[in-house]
């Protein structure tokens, strides 16, 4: 086993103490900012920062609690407008030693998907990217923005749209029409 960490934010865990916390404190230079946004797809990640700890839990598995905070700046999917969320969420992670993998190709994720499997190294910074993906809007939106009527036919027929094809609209206009005494 190499002791060399694979990355400088890599926490090994047989060094990591058994009776007291290990605390840690991420906060990414504006070039791992750029490289995070460009991984995620990201227009822009303006702050980011990932902070707690690290606890035994009893004698060979861990949890990982911390606090992620982002900034990040995605285009709207209806107007490609710039769309600014902020993300604040706590995190846990279990690495566990006796994990075990489902080894189906297709298998139901447990209930707890916060586990995972203990290895020679814990790296916050991966858990905090892993963390920030999850917690991205999959579809951003400005809070103006509006899905327009899209109206397509061949030519020379009359265009049906959305109202058109509900099939009780027709059935709602009738009784109206027959409760209107008017007509």
């Amino acid at each position: 086993m190499s002791r060399t960490p694979p990355t400088s934010t890599a926490l090994r865990v047989a060094d990591l103490p058994q009776n007291a916390d290990t605390p840690f404190s991420l906060r990414p230079d504006a070039d791992r900012l750029r490289q995070i946004a460009d991984e995620l797809g990201l227009t822009t990640l303006r702050k980011l920062s990932f902070e707690g700890k690290l606890t035994a839990l009893g004698k060979t598995d861990w949890r990982l609690e911390g606090r992620l905070g982002a900034t990040v700046v995605q285009p709207c999917v209806v107007t490609l407008e710039p769309v600014m969320t902020r993300i604040d969420a706590n995190i846990t992670r279990l690495f566990v030693k006796d994990y075990i993998e489902p080894e189906e190709p297709e298998a139901e994720m447990p209930e707890d998907d916060a586990s995972e499997r203990l290895g020679t190294w814990i790296d916050p910074a991966v858990v905090m990217i892993e963390a920030l993906a999850l917690e991205v809007p999959e579809y951003p939106r400005a809070a103006d923005a509006e899905l327009g009527q899209a109206v397509y036919t061949e030519p020379g027929a009359a265009p049906m749209t959305d109202e058109d094809a509900r099939p009780f609209a027709g059935l709602a206009q009738l009784r109206e029409k027959l409760e209107d005494p008017k007509d």
